[in-house]
C-alpha cells in the first residue's frame, strides 16, 4: 500500500513537471520571438517616417514590371532598410542644379576669355572646399553620377584646344606636362586631392589643336587614357549660322574624323557652338549627320555662358542646349556664393548612384520617364 502511494505520488510530480514544460516551450519563446519582431519593425519604420513615401516610389518607378505592386511585409521592411543606405543627414538633393564651367585659355593673364594660373589654380580649391567634386559631361548627359554623399559634382569644360591647357614643355632632356598648363594644374591638385578627381573636357578644332603640332596625337591619346574626354568644335571654329545644312555635316564630321584618325574608335558624342551660335533651320543638323562616309551623333550641344544646367532626371533638362557658367570674374564667384546661400538649388549626392535621392517637395520635377534607377523621396 505505502509503495503504491510513492508511486502514484512520483506520477503525479512528473506529470506536472512535463506540464510545465510543456507551458514553457508554448508560451515564453513565443512572447520573445513577437517583441523581437515588433522592435525591429519599430526601429526600421521609425527611421524611415519622415521617408514614407520612398518604398511608393521605388515600386512606381522600378525597371523590374514584377516588381510593381508586390506589397508584402518583408518587402515593406527591406525597402526601409535600404533607406539605411542613404545619409538623409547631408540632405541629398539629386534634382538639383550643376554648373559645367567654360574656360578657354589657362595663361599668365587674367582676361574675359584666359583665366590666369594663379585663378585657375584658386578655383580648383574654391570648388574641393565647397563640396565638389569633378565628373565627366559623358557622365553627366548618361546620368552615371557617382560622387560621395553630400557631394556635388562640377564639370570642367575647355573650348578652343588651346596651348595654355594643355602644354608641353622640355626640362632635363625629358618631355614634361607644363605645371602652369590646365592639365598640369588638374594632375597637381588631383594628387594632392585625390578625392576630387581630374576629369576634364576640351573642345578642340584643327588643324592644331592645342597648337604643338608634334605632340597632337600623343596629348589626345594621354587626355583619353587620363580619364578626361574630348568634343566637338567643329572643324575650324566655324559660325554654325552661316553654314548650309550640307557644310554644317561637313564641320562636324571632319571633326570625328580628325579625331579618330589620332585616337582609333573614340566616340566623339558632344558639340560646344562656337561663339554660341546655332540656328533654328539647321539645329537637327547639329545632333547627327555624316559627310563622305563620316557619320557623327551628339548626345549634347553645349551653350556659351548663362547658368547652371538642370539635373538629368528633371523635367526641365535638355541635353541640346546645356548652359555653362563662365568660369572668369565675376561669373564664377557669384555662383559659388549663389549656391553656398541657396543649398536647396544645387546637386548634392546620396552616394549611390543606382539610386536617385530628392525632397518630395521636387516630385513635380522628376522626369520618370528616363530614370531606369530606384527613386527614394524624403
Amino acid at each position: 500500500m505505502k509503495l503504491q502511494t510513492v508511486q502514484h505520488f512520483l506520477n503525479t510530480i512528473v506529470f506536472f513537471l512535463i506540464l510545465v514544460l510543456f507551458l514553457t516551450a508554448c508560451s515564453h519563446p513565443s512572447t520573445k520571438s513577437i517583441e523581437g519582431v515588433n522592435k525591429s519593425t519599430s526601429k526600421n519604420l521609425q527611421v524611415g517616417q519622415d521617408h514614407k513615401d520612398a518604398g511608393d516610389n521605388e515600386q512606381l518607378f522600378n525597371a523590374d514590371p514584377q516588381k510593381k505592386g508586390e506589397n508584402t511585409d518583408s518587402n515593406h521592411i527591406n525597402e526601409q532598410q535600404e533607406n539605411h543606405k542613404i545619409d538623409f543627414s547631408v540632405k541629398p538633393n539629386e534634382l538639383g542644379q550643376v554648373m559645367i564651367l567654360m574656360y578657354h585659355n589657362v595663361s599668365d593673364k587674367e582676361s574675359e576669355w584666359s583665366r590666369s594660373y594663379d585663378n585657375f589654380k584658386k578655383d580648383l580649391q574654391i570648388l574641393y572646399e565647397n563640396g565638389y567634386c569633378l565628373i565627366g559631361l559623358k557622365d553627366f548627359i548618361q546620368g552615371r553620377i557617382d560622387v560621395p554623399a553630400g557631394k556635388t559634382p562640377v564639370i570642367i569644360t575647355f573650348d578652343d584646344g588651346l596651348q595654355g591647357q594643355f602644354n608641353f614643355i622640355e626640362k632635363q632632356g625629358k618631355t614634361i606636362i607644363d605645371p602652369h598648363s590646365a592639365v598640369g594644374i588638374i594632375n597637381d591638385f588631383a594628387e594632392a586631392h585625390p578625392d576630387f578627381g581630374k576629369k576634364a573636357t576640351f573642345y578642340i578644332y584643327y588643324p592644331l589643336p592645342f597648337r604643338q603640332k608634334e605632340y597632337i596625337k600623343e596629348k589626345l591619346n594621354y587626355i583619353v587614357s587620363n580619364g578626361m574626354e574630348i568634343g566637338n568644335h567643329t572643324y575650324t571654329h566655324a559660325n554654325l549660322t552661316k553654314l548650309s545644312s550640307e557644310k554644317i555635316q561637313k564641320e562636324l564630321a571632319l571633326n570625328v574624323k580628325a579625331t579618330q584618325g589620332y585616337v582609333e574608335g573614340y566616340s566623339v558624342d558632344s558639340l560646344a557652338l562656337p561663339y554660341g551660335a546655332s540656328s533654328k533651320s539647321t539645329y537637327n543638323f547639329l545632333k547627327q549627320g555624316s559627310f563622305e562616309g563620316t557619320s557623327y551623333k551628339n548626345n549634347a550641344i553645349l551653350l556659351v555662358g548663362a547658368n547652371p544646367a538642370f539635373s538629368p532626371w528633371d523635367t526641365r533638362f535638355d541635353p541640346y542646349r546645356l548652359p555653362r557658367v563662365r568660369a572668369s570674374s565675376p561669373y564664377f564667384e557669384q555662383w559659388i556664393k549663389y549656391f553656398k546661400e541657396n543649398p536647396g538649388e544645387r546637386f548634392i549626392s546620396d552616394s549611390n548612384p543606382d539610386i536617385i535621392t530628392f525632397p518630395k517637395e521636387l516630385k513635380k520635377h522628376f522626369n520618370e520617364k528616363v530614370a531606369n534607377k530606384k527613386v527614394i523621396t524624403y
